[in-house]
């Protein structure tokens, strides 16, 4: 996404490398698990001693209080789909077509990735509003000249404040005629407003702009909408705009690459978004052995409804700590390349797109679905049964001990001297 405001400064925005989606899947039981007892147990505290502190970096991974800025998707939220067509071009599509490119499909990733928690409602307006210029005049690119890009944000405003009631939403796309000569599709982001605009005496603070082909990239608005929910953008941009995007995070989250095989969120994200409670986080804070069961990220609510532990923790500085989940081939990431127990860095101090998640990666000398991953070397990085793999620069062992009939995996996690 970019970082904007009326005067902004651009800041990085997502990758728009196409790929195919692999066909993989998998089915299983997954049914509710708990701690599981071994010889020695190190004492774990509650979830908050691993809460690092929200900073002020953008879109910070500090979760211990939420940025009021922004809406928090733990309930039911309205979002309203805007049409814009331009006088230089007569739109080939029609605004039905465009609403059925990204929904329900987006709805249906976060209702998942929230296990129901959350839910958008999408509202189109289902009818082409024309902009009072010709699409060339707002130069639409990546990155986008402000002025142009804020020009074409209050005519879009303009046309749409008479028909739309924006007190009703709490999220507003802006999509443009991918038709129109003056379109770039690389122009799609998130706009974000230190001063407010303004339409039906309503502040509006963020728009997410849509300038996708007909039909769009895969998972497109799932990435964009994340911003809207302050979720940083987790690839990592060349400074020359050269070379590979996804070497932080690869395939293992929607904010990394929204053509990811396990584009489903990271556990921390649900943590940080209010989706994971106090009983489904362990926080392991005492040297010595722990013994946990986890169930994969991506799994619906265990039968019965109680939750199970997703999320391991250990802290390792003031704005740092190391994740452990797993991730297994269901519900968003049913077409991952690999299952298994995944090890990732925290930095709750590091600015979005600077590499706030750092995916470990347990097998560095392969890789694996080479022509389906966004960035093959990560593809395998999960452990698999049996295998151990010590943090680097940390004292902090994880090992995939085993895993269950059910599909959840049984980890232990090593720290202090005998990591």
């Amino acid at each position: 996404m970019e970082r904007h405001r009326a005067t902004a400064r651009p800041g990085p925005d997502r990758p728009r490398l196409r790929r195919a989606a692999a066909a993989f899947t998998s089915l299983m039981a997954l049914t509710t698990t708990s701690l599981v007892t071994g010889p020695t147990l190190a004492a774990s505290t509650s979830p908050e001693a691993c809460a690092l502190p929200r900073t002020t970096a953008h879109h910070s991974l500090g979760l211990d209080t939420w940025n009021g800025a922004y809406v928090r998707p733990d309930h039911a939220v309205d979002s309203v789909m805007i049409f814009l067509s331009f006088p230089d071009s007569r739109p080939r599509t029609t605004p039905r077509e465009l609403a059925a490119d990204h929904f329900p499909a987006t709805s249906r990733f976060w209702n998942s990735s929230s296990y129901g928690k959350f839910v958008l409602r999408n509202h189109p307006l289902g009818r082409w509003l024309e902009m009072p210029r010709p699409s060339t005049a707002y130069r639409t690119t990546r990155d986008w000249d402000p002025k142009r890009r804020d020009m074409y944000l209050r005519d879009a405003l303009h046309v749409a404040d008479p028909v739309v009631d924006f007190a009703k939403y709490q999220v507003v796309y802006l999509v443009a005629d991918p038709d129109a000569p003056g379109i770039d599709s690389d122009a799609t982001k998130v706009v974000n407003f230190n001063t407010p605009m303004r339409a039906d005496g309503t502040n509006i603070g963020r728009i997410v702009t849509v300038f996708e082909h007909h039909p769009p990239d895969r998972n497109v608005l799932a990435h964009e909408t994340g911003h809207v929910f302050d979720l940083p953008d987790l690839y990592h941009r060349p400074v020359d705009g050269k070379g590979d995007w996804d070497t932080y995070v690869g395939d293992w989250d929607v904010m990394g690459s929204q053509f990811g095989l396990a584009p489903d969120l990271f556990g921390w994200l649900k943590w940080k978004l209010g989706w994971l409670d106090d009983r489904q986080v362990r926080c392991v804070q005492s040297a010595g052995a722990t013994m946990l069961t986890l169930e994969p990220v991506s799994a619906p609510p265990s039968v019965g409804g109680r939750a199970g532990t997703r999320l391991a923790v250990i802290r390792t500085g003031e704005e740092s700590a190391i994740a452990v989940e797993a991730r297994a081939a269901v519900g968003n990431d049913a077409t991952t390349c690999t299952e298994g127990i995944l090890i990732y860095r925290i930095r709750g101090g590091t600015e979005s797109g600077g590499g706030p998640v750092e995916v470990y990666d347990t097998h560095p000398r392969t890789s694996a679905c080479a022509g389906t991953s966004v960035y093959p070397p990560l593809a395998d990085a999960p452990l698999g049964v049996g295998e151990t793999f010590t943090v680097p620069g940390e004292r902090i062992s994880v090992e995939a001990a085993d895993r269950t009939p059910t599909g959840a995996w049984t980890v232990k996690i090593i720290t202090g001297d005998k990591a």
